[in-house]
């Protein structure tokens, strides 16, 4: 555990014995704030000095910035994961532009080149949903780890999408609570108060049944062939989340597995970006067709450090 995590944990579970509606609500903020801010890396500079660069509100007072290459047409949207940002799916952009598509980003509040401290699974949907209302159906949705469950979100509430890209991605909301709890050696209490919390400020309208959220709930409404790459060593978001999103979704699915690339160098790999591109400019039809299940060992150099 970091210290700034030891310390919260320490201060929370204290608090909890003496205020468990108060430290909930303190846990519940926690849980959306990104506890690190990812810089800009060198490499990724010249690129993105070259996007169209613009902003979403989402209210709150919270702002997403948002970049565009291209000239809109053909849309290609790129969804960054927690404590990440936009320029970290740099690897991907040239590719897509080279084959006529453009392609739109975004950093949000809390990440990247964005104000504010926190997000939200909430703030992920305006902002796709933003996007989609300002760009139209996209071609492809391509996104990475805590983004994929965001951005799904903005599926399950109209977002259109004919191809989708999952990357190191989170399946199910609870997964994300039961990581953060555990993490920070939460108990069970303010681990029920924090439950709570999600289920009044999140998701007030949705079934008992289907609190949390989890991307298995949107199978029988979105048709969209999809491409899941997760990497077997990954220890941030373990396989098992895209093992078990890939199989919830049939034939319809097409379940990549990597070796060696870990959480984050996933993202820069040769091979994985070549798939992917591949993928987005196959034709229309089922994304099972060659090979609808696990197919192992793809990748394993890294072009981007961690």
């Amino acid at each position: 555990m970091k210290p700034v995590e030891a310390v919260a944990s320490a201060v929370l579970n204290a608090a909890a014995l003496i205020s468990g509606r108060l430290a909930g609500k303190g846990t519940f903020a926690l849980f959306h704030m990104p506890l690190v801010r990812s810089e800009l890396r060198s490499s990724e500079r010249e690129l993105f000095e070259k996007a169209e660069v613009s902003h979403v509100d989402v209210g709150d007072g919270k702002r997403a910035v948002t970049y565009r290459w291209g000239d809109g047409s053909r849309p290609v949207l790129l969804v960054h994961g927690w404590q990440s940002r936009a320029s970290r799916l740099s690897a991907f952009i040239p590719g897509l532009l080279d084959s006529g598509r453009s392609v739109v980003a975004f950093d949000a509040p809390g990440h990247g080149g964005a104000g504010g401290r926190s997000t939200t699974i909430l703030d992920y949907r305006d902002i796709v949903s933003a996007l989609h209302d300002q760009y139209g159906t996209f071609e492809c949705l391509i996104a990475h780890s805590m983004g994929v469950l965001g951005s799904s979100y903005g599926l399950k509430h109209g977002v259109k999408a004919q191809k989708i890209v999952t990357i190191s991605g989170v399946c199910d909301f609870d997964y994300l609570v039961e990581e953060f709890c555990a993490e920070l050696k939460l108990r069970d209490r303010l681990k029920a108060r924090l439950h709570d919390e999600i289920r009044t400020n999140l998701f007030p309208d949705m079934p008992l049944e289907e609190v949390p959220y989890s991307i298995t709930d949107i199978t029988g409404s979105l048709r969209a062939p999809l491409l899941v790459i997760h990497d077997e060593d990954d220890t941030r978001i373990k396989v098992t989340q895209g093992r078990r999103l890939a199989a919830a979704f049939g034939e319809q699915a097409r379940l990549v597995v990597t070796n060696g690339l870990g959480h984050r160098r996933i993202l820069g790999d040769a091979e994985v970006v070549r798939t992917v591109l591949d993928f987005v400019a196959e034709g229309p039809g089922p994304a099972g067709g060659r090979d609808a299940h696990d197919r192992e060992g793809l990748g394993g150099s890294a072009s981007l450090a961690d």
